[in-house]
């Protein structure tokens, strides 16, 4: 299964709450992911965009 399938195969609103809930290291807080790809991990899947706070680059990883 590709990483897109993956994601969409979390509920709308579980995904809402995930990029509601990425660490900034910037910011030191949890912020909200924007712009972000979606991208294979041998654990899952990972999100890369950016911060919707500072724009700073911000990581997760949603493990399977």
């Amino acid at each position: 299964m590709d990483a897109n399938k993956k994601w969409l195969s979390i509920p709308k609103d579980i995904r809402n709450q995930i990029t509601k809930n990425v660490f900034c290291r910037h910011c030191t807080d949890a912020v909200t992911i924007e712009s972000f790809t979606i991208e294979d991990d041998q654990f899952g899947i990972v999100l890369k965009g950016k911060c919707q706070e500072c724009g700073h680059k911000v990581t997760r990883v949603v493990e399977s």
